[in-house]
C-alpha cells in the first residue's frame, strides 16, 4: 500500500448575492430594476430559499453581464 494520498480539487463553496450587492456588482443597476425583472421574469437567475429572501449567485450574474456583450464596429471610415 502506498503512503501516496490523491490531490483532491478544492471544493469552490458558491458565493450568494443579495439584491444589494448584485446592484453593487453591476454599474447602473439598481433594486428597482432588478424587482421589476424578476417580476417579469428577466434578467439574472435567481434563487427564494424562503418567502422574503431573494439571493443571486456570483458566477450566474457575471455569466449574465457577459452574455449581454453587444458587437461593435472596429473603428470608422
Amino acid at each position: 500500500m502506498s503512503n501516496v494520498t490523491a490531490l483532491r480539487k478544492p471544493v469552490e463553496q458558491p458565493v450568494w448575492l443579495s439584491p444589494e450587492q448584485v446592484c453593487e456588482r453591476v454599474p447602473g443597476m439598481t433594486k428597482t430594476i432588478l424587482t421589476d425583472m424578476r417580476e417579469n421574469r428577466r434578467g439574472p437567475a435567481y434563487y427564494k430559499p424562503s418567502q422574503r429572501t431573494v439571493v443571486y449567485l456570483e458566477s450566474e450574474i457575471d455569466e449574465w453581464v457577459t452574455a449581454s456583450r453587444v458587437q461593435t464596429r472596429e473603428g470608422s471610415s
